[in-house]
């Protein structure tokens, strides 16, 4: 057999067992995508899209520095096809990440040809837990894996340029980084991925590299152009414009040194080994103490020793770092690092997931030749060349058991049971209940973040509204009115707080008003008072507490009627205005919630 036919044989061999990597990968991540549901910003995306049209300004509204219209436009659809549709989910997550493994195969295929040592930084990719936050949390699914997907595609439709200075490649390469535009803004940086590579690896002629830079320029303008007008316009939830800022020295500094040695550098070795837990279905990274340290010395190791053998990996190097800087930090600097700190921001892999493409990429930059590659050694490489299989084998270990602690925790179930059992207890009450419209819990969709976005009514009116009664306050004589539980179930409303018990029969209150002490003085704030009534006729009561007034109606004979008040004080003042004489029985005044003596409406929760 000729040495071609060989060369032939041992690429087949090697793209096969790229694909049989790739096949296993899936099958092993699909274990846990399959667990996950939606959570937080998901109910935001999906809610929108359902009280939007697919509109320019619905899709290029940039949500806290990010400009998604491509995740926007997903979620729209999704909103139509069943709401939370967890299979629609979850296939289209595992489409695009085997999209992204293969597009990885294929790039690094193409730079150093199919030979054996690029299973290792494929190998790289598809085990490391850097990915792994991400592919649990649907709205980082839209964003993330898009792009792993696209830079590796574009970066191949460049080389395939370089090489033979077809057209077509350059605009492959603009189709692909323009799709992961759609969905991220770090795919900007795709473009000045191509210029280092092409300047430090490949070599065209400088008629062909400007052929191929004036459409990657205008592309990047065209987009920024979009990007900044939309960033400085866009309202955001809290009825709020953006603007961006770089935070002190101090904190940028500490930041970038907390991503990079409690996150980049422990997952890129096979950690984090331990997960801090925000809630039952989502992590951050949690790296013993000691293994960060040692983590560092093994990266700065692996960087000498790459640097001491192979010709420009220090350039390798330089890009991940640059990428890093501008890619991973910078963005957050601007735009969330004020709201939590780098304290806890720093330990957060969802903002690396797209870093592993390009750490992978480096790997093999800093350490295999690329096809066709001249003198790509800077010394004779020794027997050692094969030291590095036990810290590969660490680092396998390392990702396996990494991947497998982050999956030892409920995951989705917590938030998909809480939807199931709410949307049991909406088919199960008769139409027109009247329901008070509380916030989902924090673990659900926190209402700090979401505001109104996480109300029960928004969440649960996806993808169609129930014929319930929502009420956003008790006021007026509501009948049976009921709210959710921690749960999901609905109870029947009950104010916790100060309790005024009933005098005799009740308190004859006319136009003047008659006080009522409390048992207790209230602190300033919104309290929700529950009066009892006996009347003659429907009346009007006027309920102040200090300086707080608010007009409420009370029905005839028998019932109980409701007034939101704000204000403070040790006594209640009640009259009526312009109708007959009331007759109050029991007071009480507090804020509403279930009555955990109740009946729960489903008597089990789901799950």
């Amino acid at each position: 057999m000729t040495v071609q036919g060989l060369r032939s044989r041992g690429g087949d061999a090697v793209l096969a067992t790229g694909l049989v990597m790739v096949a296993v990968q899936l099958v092993w991540k699909f274990e846990l995508v399959r667990r996950t549901y939606f959570r937080q910003d998901d109910f935001h995306y999906i809610i929108r899209g359902q009280e939007s049209g697919f509109t320019w300004d619905y899709l290029m509204w940039v949500d806290v520095g990010h400009l998604l219209p491509g995740g926007f436009g997903i979620s729209w659809a999704m909103a139509r096809l069943g709401g939370y549709n967890e299979v629609l989910a979850h296939t289209m997550t595992i489409a695009l990440q085997a999209g992204a493994s293969l597009a990885l195969l294929r790039l690094l295929r193409l730079l150093f040809g199919a030979r054996p040592a690029i299973l290792v930084p494929l190998g790289f990719y598809l085990l490391t837990p850097m990915t792994i936050p991400s592919l649990s949390w649907w709205a980082a699914v839209l964003e993330t894996l898009p792009l792993q997907l696209a830079l590796p595609m574009a970066l191949s439709s460049h080389v395939l340029y370089v090489r033979d200075g077809r057209i077509r490649h350059v605009v492959a390469a603009c189709a692909w980084t323009l799709f992961g535009l759609l969905f991220f803004v770090k795919a900007a940086f795709i473009p000045v991925l191509m210029l280092v590579i092409t300047a430090g690896w490949l070599t065209p002629g400088w008629k062909r590299l400007w052929r191929a830079w004036l459409p990657y320029a205008a592309l990047l303008a065209a987009y920024s152009w979009v990007f900044f007008t939309g960033l400085y316009s866009s309202v955001q939830i809290n009825n709020a414009t953006q603007t961006p800022g770089l935070p002190d020295a101090g904190v940028a500094g500490e930041f970038f040194w907390m991503l990079g040695s409690r996150g980049l550098v422990p997952s890129a070795l096979g950690g984090p080994w331990q997960w801090r837990p925000i809630g039952d279905d989502y992590a951050m990274a949690a790296p013993p103490e000691p293994l960060v340290w040692a983590g560092l010395v093994v990266a700065a190791a692996v960087v000498t020793v790459s640097v001491r053998w192979r010709r420009r990996a220090w350039l390798a190097w330089l890009v991940l770092l640059g990428y890093f800087l501008l890619a991973d930090v910078v963005p957050v600097l601007l735009g969330r690092i004020e709201l939590l700190g780098p304290a806890v921001l720093g330990f957060e892999l969802r903002y690396l997931a797209a870093t592993a493409t390009v750490v992978a990429l480096v790997l093999g930059l800093a350490f295999i030749p690329l096809d066709g590659e001249e003198r790509p050694w800077l010394r004779p490489r020794t027997r050692l060349r094969w030291a590095w299989a036990p810290l590969a084998a660490a680092v396998t270990a390392g990702s396996v058991w990494s991947v497998a602690a982050y999956a030892d925790r409920p995951l989705g179930g917590t938030v998909r049971h809480y939807v199931e059992t709410a949307r049991q207890a909406l088919s199960r009450v008769p139409e027109g209940t009247a329901v008070l419209d509380t916030h989902v819990p924090p673990g659900v969709a926190a209402a700090a973040f979401f505001h109104d976005y996480a109300l029960h009514s928004k969440v649960l009116g996806v993808p169609d509204p129930w014929p319930v009664t929502w009420l956003r306050e008790l006021s007026g004589p509501v009948q049976h009115p009921m709210t959710f539980d921690a749960r999901g179930r609905l109870r029947p409303v009950t104010i916790q707080g100060l309790r005024i018990p009933q005098r005799g029969n009740c308190v004859p209150v006319g136009p003047g008003e008659v006080r009522f002490r409390l048992p207790g003085r209230l602190p300033g704030g919104a309290y929700t008072a529950q009066i009892t009534y006996l009347n003659g006729a429907e009346t009007t009561l006027s309920v102040r507490l200090g300086l707080g007034v608010t007009q409420v109606r009370a029905g005839e004979g028998l019932g109980r009627t409701f007034a939101r008040i704000p204000g403070e004080g040790g006594e209640l003042a009640i009259r009526t205005t312009g109708g007959p004489d009331a007759c109050v029985g029991e007071i009480r005044i507090g804020r509403p919630v279930p009555d955990e003596d109740g009946a729960a409406v489903p008597p089990r929760p789901a799950g």
